[in-house]
């Protein structure tokens, strides 16, 4: 590997060209070394061939800026930890790099930056009270019925014809409350019918989770009824 002063002294031909060639290969080679340069300038970069790390000099020549890990064993170029990402005027916008577990259980920050499962883990268990499986339940099994969130079967008695697939959103003014109920019409065979309830109109928008249809063989009209969700 080339180190060289980057001064080419008075000398004959022959030592010139050596002492070119040596400043050239310097600096290709990105005065790739063991060790660092005996002689430094502003802004010059160092690949240290010990560490396999890149390094560039600050433009005080005082100190060696760590700037990349260049991975010889599958070719890839990693960035160093806590890298600042900066917008065009230098000012930081993010970080490559994971922050405290205070600082993610603080939940003030606004730099942008990696996050591991763990510190999400551990900052949605700092809330107060803590978000976990047991009060996830807890809160689904308080959702009232018919509040925002809760499912309910229901019959739209707007609804005449055709059909209305999954994901269809409606009133609540036009649901009413089913159920279902095995009933022996004839008295010798028991079928399963949909019954429509004579609760009132519900509140907010829905939307439908399941798929209405008019299926009726006869051309009777058929009470449909499905499972709908409030959504607002």
């Amino acid at each position: 590997m080339a180190e060289h002063d980057y001064i080419i002294d008075n000398q004959s031909a022959p030592a010139f060209r050596a002492d070119l060639n040596n400043a050239l290969q310097a600096i290709v080679s990105q005065n790739s070394k063991g060790t660092a340069p005996s002689v430094t300038y502003a802004n010059m970069f160092w690949y240290d061939t010990a560490s396999n790390w890149l390094y560039a000099r600050n433009e005080t020549n005082s100190a060696w800026i760590r700037f990349a890990f260049l991975d010889q064993a599958t070719n890839r170029i990693s960035l160093v930890d806590d890298t600042s990402i900066v917008n065009t005027s230098g000012a930081q916008v993010g970080l490559l790099g994971d922050q405290s577990t205070g600082t993610w259980q603080a939940g003030t920050g606004t730099t942008q930056s990696l996050v591991s499962p763990a510190n999400v883990k551990a900052a949605v268990q700092s809330l107060s009270p803590p978000i976990t499986s047991a009060s996830v339940g807890a809160a689904t099994a308080g959702i009232g019925a018919t509040a925002v969130g809760s499912y309910i079967l229901a019959w739209d008695i707007t609804w005449t014809s055709g059909t209305r697939g999954t994901g269809s959103t409606i009133a609540g003014t036009s649901l009413r409350p089913t159920g279902f109920s095995r009933v022996d019409e004839d008295y010798t065979t028991a079928v399963n019918k949909v019954r429509v309830g004579y609760g009132g109109a519900l509140g907010g928008t829905w939307r439908l989770m399941g798929y209405l249809g008019m299926l009726d063989g006869y051309g009777k009209y058929v009470y449909t009824g499905s499972m709908y969700l409030r959504i607002s």
